[in-house]
């Protein structure tokens, strides 16, 4: 199939895409076009105006500065993952961007529009999630900043007005000593997770150790491993606080059976991927 009739408008000027965008109730903001274009065709998306911001100043900008790592809006995932500025500063995005889709798609597709896609087997959102990064938008009213939890609503749904353009997401830059680690079940290399787990852990002496947990594809939105965190921070990741904290990770699991997995497979899978996780992230923590 091939896309529905659409106006296609090309600003080079934030306000102007911002105009354009709020003046048709139906327009759509295009970036990469890795989810976009493919939903156009099969006419999943119908929109009267296609505004691209590929050429608009300003949102090709990826910048290390005062502890957070600032991604604009038409940053390519490639340009994220390669750049030893950011694998200093948060080795943790390398290594679940290599997880993202395939090598063409990230050279073409952004950071950003895999935010606002909000897909919730997704690793970007689930990554800013676990960091409690955030994202700014910016429509008629003006610029806000919107942070993950509240940013991410349910699976493709954000919370994003209609008039709005997400002009950047910021991850934090990881405090020296943390360790990290990112595990991830797929059923082919490049699909999306059937299962996820993100990790950061920073030793306390004395504790509470600071943890924290996330995970994608298994809900309807990524969420925050909240009890599991608490449960391993006041137990100094004794062999039973990690049976415990992978035993409580699985009430986090609501999605239902589907054709890729049933609910207690998927259990099944958070649970060990949890432990590797934690695992992983403790032999890097210093």
């Amino acid at each position: 199939m091939k896309p529905s009739l659409f106006e296609y408008a090309a600003p080079r000027k934030l306000d102007e895409a911002v105009a354009l965008l709020a003046g048709d109730p139906s327009a759509m903001v295009l970036a990469g076009g890795q989810s976009l274009v493919p939903a156009l065709n099969l006419r999943l998306a119908a929109p009267g105006r296609l505004v691209d911001i590929q050429h608009v100043e300003g949102l090709h900008a990826l910048s290390v500065a005062n502890g957070w790592i600032s991604v604009g809006a038409m940053v390519r995932h490639r340009t994220l993952e390669l750049s030893p500025e950011v694998q200093r500063a948060n080795p943790l995005i390398r290594a679940a961007m290599a997880h993202v889709a395939h090598i063409p798609i990230r050279t073409r597709g952004t950071v950003v529009g895999s935010l606002c896609h909000a897909d919730a087997a997704a690793e970007m959102p689930m990554l800013l999630v676990l960091m409690d990064g955030s994202v700014v938008a910016q429509g008629p009213q003006g610029r806000r900043e919107i942070a993950a939890d509240a940013f991410f609503q349910f699976h493709l749904t954000t919370a994003r007005a209609p008039d709005e353009i997400v002009v950047e997401a910021r991850f934090p830059v990881l405090p020296p000593g943390t360790g990290w680690a990112f595990e991830e079940f797929a059923r082919r290399r490049g699909d999306y997770a059937l299962a996820a787990v993100g990790a950061l852990i920073r030793r306390r002496r004395g504790g509470p150790h600071a943890v924290a947990l996330a995970a994608c594809g298994i809900a309807s939105r990524p969420v925050r491993l909240r009890l599991a965190e608490k449960i391993l921070a006041e137990n100094d990741f004794s062999e039973a606080a990690l049976h415990a904290a992978a035993e409580a990770a699985r009430d986090s699991v609501t999605a239902p059976d589907d054709a890729h997995a049933t609910t207690a497979y998927r259990r099944h899978l958070l649970a060990g991927l949890l432990r590797r996780a934690v695992a992983a992230a403790l032999s890097r923590a210093q």
